[in-house]
């Protein structure tokens, strides 16, 4: 019974700060939207998507961190305390929400291995770009993508090939790279194993903003952007990708809207443009993360007491 109250415990409060937070960010991601906005386009993309996955590490935090500890260390083992209704049923929603996202994520990668596998099929290997392996495949759909997580490749289809001039192609496999190298295809398998409903307007911003990045990523001056912007105006005439793949990055992936943007962008690249000063935030990151690792190290025994009062208010 101990144990059967510890995971019980466990799991409502995972559930229920989980549900909260993501509660709080369907509500509150418009607002903060035009003030991340004003940050650089990578930025934008990495704070996106740390918002989305702020509800998961936040409730696993709190769990791991001071729920299971005050559990085992102040819950007494001796009485026998029947389990109450409300954890019960919380505890079974969360375990059938973990579920859940294991099985979305499961389906999305099966899905997308099953895919990847009938357009890899006689695919002819091409020299290494930056050390990722090119394959080009046999459909004239997708043009390009970037594919795969473990052993991430890039596909390139024989039209794509022919119609880009060796610039151009140059800046394109540059912009899959840079997929490649940032992990977008984890970063949405993340989003499947997370899945939560009012969420996608988030994660759409966060598509386009890592489009975008990877376009900023792909070129360092006028010269490849408009490069780039050539590339993505020929591919689009070879049509979008026929339905959208989960866990590849292709490059005519995004909406109409989000690809006119794109290009748009990029004719309007100015070598002068302002850069993302990394190193002074990271610095400030690591400054406020010791600061709270700090205070919770110093009030670490108060806390465990206060959330095993609430949890025994929980238990009851």
């Amino acid at each position: 019974m101990f144990a059967a109250r510890g995971i019980a415990v466990s799991f409502s409060v995972f559930v229920m700060v989980y549900c909260v937070l993501s509660l709080a960010l369907c509500l509150a991601w418009r607002t903060v939207q035009p003030r991340i906005e004003r940050l650089a386009v990578r930025r934008v993309a990495d704070v996106l998507f740390a918002l989305r996955m702020l509800p998961l590490a936040t409730a696993a935090v709190i769990t791991a961190a001071f729920t299971v500890p005050s559990f085992l260390l102040l819950e007494p083992r001796a009485i026998e305390e029947p389990l109450g209704e409300i954890p019960l049923a919380l505890g079974i929603f969360g375990a059938a929400l973990g579920i859940f996202g294991i099985v979305n994520a499961g389906v999305a990668v099966r899905r997308a291995s099953r895919t990847v596998s009938t357009w890899t099929n006689a695919a002819q290997p091409l020299e290494s770009y930056a050390h990722i392996p090119v394959l080009r495949i046999s459909s004239v759909i997708p043009a390009m993508t970037a594919a795969g997580i473990v052993r991430p490749r890039v596909l390139l289809s024989p039209a794509a090939e022919s119609m880009l001039t060796a610039n151009e192609l140059h800046t394109a496999l540059n912009h899959e790279v840079a997929h490649v190298r940032r992990r977008d295809n984890l970063k949405k398998l993340l989003l499947r194993f997370v899945t939560f409903p009012g969420m996608s307007g988030l994660e759409a911003a966060w598509l386009e903003a890592t489009e975008m990045a990877a376009d900023d990523a792909a070129v360092s001056n006028a010269g490849e952007a408009l490069d780039l912007a050539a590339a993505l105006i020929k591919l689009a005439r070879l049509g979008p990708v026929e339905a959208p793949v989960d866990l590849t990055v292709a490059l005519m992936a995004s909406p109409g809207a989000v690809m006119n943007a794109r290009v748009e962008r990029l004719i309007a690249w100015s070598d002068d443009r302002p850069t993302a000063h990394g190193r002074i935030s990271l610095r400030y990151a690591f400054g406020a993360a010791a600061a709270t690792v700090a205070v919770f190290a110093l009030t670490y025994v108060q806390l465990l007491v206060h959330v095993h009062t609430a949890t025994e208010w929980l238990v009851r």
